[in-house]
């Protein structure tokens, strides 16, 4: 979320605060066959059964929205942005409707919503769009008729146009804890393939542990270099609103991981709690242009800069690999000189423990050094190193320093 997306809520939305209401939302994984739908359906009917009121907000079936993407591809080369949102829009609302046949099944009342039905409101920008308002009274009289609601991820209806929009990459996650947080819900339980928020991914680090529990400032940071279980729109939405999440298996019935206020007395501060990697990160050099120029043009080609590096001769800045034709237009029309690297990744030791011990720095390059890897790029923050370093060295970087820091 941008420091513009979803701050003026109207005070007739926040004030509906349903007791005991959760906002489940489940991925593509976790509704990816007719099976797992109707499990979706039976924990669904189990959180209601159990007093609370329920909203899920589900994602396309597996790789529905990839395939969906691909046929656009096969029958335009370059499809119009208006008519892409049409088409991508498509897998949630199958997803919807069909958990909400399932619930009927079960004996419980359901009701399945598009994002616009739902009262998702957005600004006019395609396949990238952001939430400005929610209006959620269509919602509200569903939970008051004791049905469970059912919200299409992912999309929304543009204020301006009225078109139907897109909410890009972690669309579903959004759409989730902006209803959380319009409707004063309880949590907002992100249900995954995963049990949880881990020190780092499970797949490169057999060793790697859960957390019980992380600050949104540490999420933050890790969502944005590259943790794939959130993005970090919705976290930042969280913080602002105060929404308690909740990462969880969609598989298992045990306690994920909490995400909350620094200030939460179970929260353990340790010195390093992950070490978040992205295979693939862009970085760009560019001369001959003020940085206000720069950044301006990239903002109006909504490409997402992550780290940013100035000098009196040049300015270094990354952007994900998907940003880069409309980076390369952007910079093109500035008249300086710029190159690209696609060779690099980036490796983050992230920790809200570091803000008061020092020597994490220290330890985070000798473990590189020792490894043979030298970084490239290096940026950070008060809880963040982060390391741009050659691709094929990444998840040899990401075992090192994850032993280094002890937290097997």
């Amino acid at each position: 979320m941008t420091v513009t997306e979803f701050e003026a809520m109207p005070a007739v939305e926040r004030a509906a605060d349903t007791p005991g209401l959760v906002v489940m939302k489940f991925g593509g994984t976790s509704v990816g066959d007719a099976d797992k739908l109707k499990r979706v359906a039976q924990r669904l009917v189990a959180a209601r059964a159990a007093g609370s009121k329920v909203i899920a907000v589900v994602s396309a079936m597996g790789h529905t929205t990839d395939e969906l993407v691909t046929l656009a591809q096969q029958v335009s080369p370059n499809p119009q942005e208006r008519e892409l949102d049409m088409l991508l829009s498509v897998g949630e609302r199958i997803s919807c409707a069909l958990v909400a046949m399932a619930i009927v099944d079960l004996g419980q009342s359901a009701i399945s919503l598009t994002g616009s039905q739902a009262g998702i409101v957005t600004d006019s920008t395609h396949t990238k769009a952001k939430i400005v308002e929610v209006r959620a009274h269509r919602i509200q009289e569903a939970l008051d008729r004791d049905e469970i609601v059912l919200v299409a991820g992912f999309q929304g209806v543009s204020r301006e146009s009225f078109d139907v929009t897109t909410l890009g990459r972690g669309g579903s996650d959004t759409t989730a804890v902006a209803l959380a947080a319009a409707l004063g819900a309880d949590a907002c339980e992100i249900y995954t393939d995963v049990r949880g928020v881990f020190t780092a991914d499970p797949r490169l680090v057999a060793t790697a542990r859960k957390l019980d529990r992380v600050s949104f400032e540490e999420m933050l940071e890790m969502a944005s270099s590259g943790a794939g279980v959130m993005m970090a729109r919705s976290v930042e939405i969280a913080r602002t609103h105060n929404v308690r999440l909740h990462v969880r298996s969609s598989f298992e019935d045990r306690e994920g991981t909490w995400i909350t206020e620094e200030d939460d007395p179970m929260l353990e501060k340790a010195l390093i709690s992950a070490v978040v990697h992205q295979r693939e990160e862009t970085v760009y050099r560019v001369s001959g242009v003020s940085s206000a120029t720069l950044f301006g043009a990239l903002a109006a080609a909504n490409v997402n800069v992550d780290t940013i590096l100035q000098s009196s001769a040049e300015i270094v800045f990354s952007a994900p690999p998907e940003d880069k034709r409309a980076a390369a237009a952007a910079l093109n029309g500035l008249g300086g000189a710029w190159e690209a690297r696609d060779d690099l990744g980036k490796v983050s030791v992230i920790g809200a423990g570091m803000k008061s011990h020092p020597g994490v720095a220290a330890k985070t390059f000798a473990t590189l050094e020792t490894a043979g890897i030298d970084p490239a790029v290096v940026s950070t923050s008060p809880i963040k190193i982060a390391c741009h370093i050659p691709s094929d060295h990444v998840d040899a970087a990401v075992r090192a320093l994850h032993d280094a820091f002890e937290l097997a």
